[in-house]
């Protein structure tokens, strides 16, 4: 008997958006039937819908197994960010981070099974800002643990020093004052080099990527790990506040007051990636421009 003609696998929004804008997407995208339907053959899996909007980068859908247990499925594309974040997930154990219970990767796919959250909803949806800021440290403070004896991590200070060349290749193009990109530039390259302690940090911790669970109250998903400076993983945060364009000392101060960090370090810290970024984002040229060194 032939096998029945497979349904096509629906898209997220963001993630379709994102394939219309990115070549490398579009031709993982091109293929995402055939690596979805793989992952579910392998791990016997009955498929919803995928998550909505989802992500840029990625294909999320609820799953049932063949016991009827709950899972999430997750098949991405193997960006360079993202290349370590099975690998995190079976470092913090559950611990602060959705549980990861499998994963492979091929070729330019990584596929993971993970935890369900239930009720799953986003914590920037749920509780007002201030509140947020109170949850991110919570489980910043679970994710900040010793890197496992002969990890594999990258260290944050590759990564900011390649971030740091890209930018300098495109200055140009930023609007800033071409002294504080300087000075940006610099503390974004030196700050890795000089942190009081090494951590796995997770640096994509933010109210879109917390969600609501029964395990714990609260999970993080979609990590990005790296080793380094645990005064660095607030940013992400940061930088997806509203009120960082009022005030962006105070909320800075708030964050490392929260965590017992080093509230100078952490304004740093803010300023050269509002510096970095300000090349995709105007806004931050401007906060880079309050927050810089006197």
């Amino acid at each position: 008997m032939r096998e029945a003609p497979r349904a096509e696998v629906a898209l997220p929004t963001n993630l379709a958006d994102m394939a219309a804008r990115d070549a490398e997407i579009a031709a993982w995208v091109a293929h995402v039937d055939d690596v979805v339907h793989t992952a579910a053959q392998r791990w016997s899996l009955q498929l919803g819908p995928p998550f909505q909007p989802g992500g840029q980068c990625s294909w999320v859908a609820p799953a049932i197994d063949a016991d009827g247990t709950d899972y999430a499925l997750k098949v991405g594309y193997r960006h360079d960010e993202a290349l370590d974040e099975a690998a995190g997930l079976r470092a913090w154990k559950g611990a602060g981070a959705v549980l990861l219970h499998d994963a492979y990767t091929d070729h330019d796919t990584c596929a993971l099974l993970l935890e369900r959250c239930r009720p799953g909803a986003a914590l920037a949806s749920v509780l007002p800002a201030t509140e947020q800021d109170v949850v991110v440290a919570d489980l910043l403070r679970r994710l900040w643990i010793t890197p496992p004896p002969g990890h594999s991590f990258r260290t944050l200070q590759s990564m900011c020093d390649t971030w740091a060349a890209e930018f300098d290749g495109r200055r140009d193009v930023t609007g800033l004052d071409p002294g504080l990109g300087r000075i940006g530039v610099e503390l974004f390259v030196d700050l890795p080099r000089t942190a009081p302690r090494q951590v796995l940090l997770c640096t994509d911790l933010h109210a879109e990527n917390i969600l609501r669970a029964e395990r714990m109250p609260w999970l993080a998903i979609d990590p990005k790990p790296f080793v380094g400076d645990p005064a660095y993983d607030v940013l992400q945060h940061l930088l997806n506040i509203d009120r960082l364009d009022d005030d962006p000392a105070a909320s800075a101060h708030r964050m490392a007051d929260l965590l017992e960090l080093d509230a100078d370090r952490v304004m740093q810290w803010l300023f050269a990636r509002c510096v970095l970024e300000s090349r995709h984002q105007p806004r931050l040229g401007a906060i880079a421009t309050v927050l810089a060194p006197q």
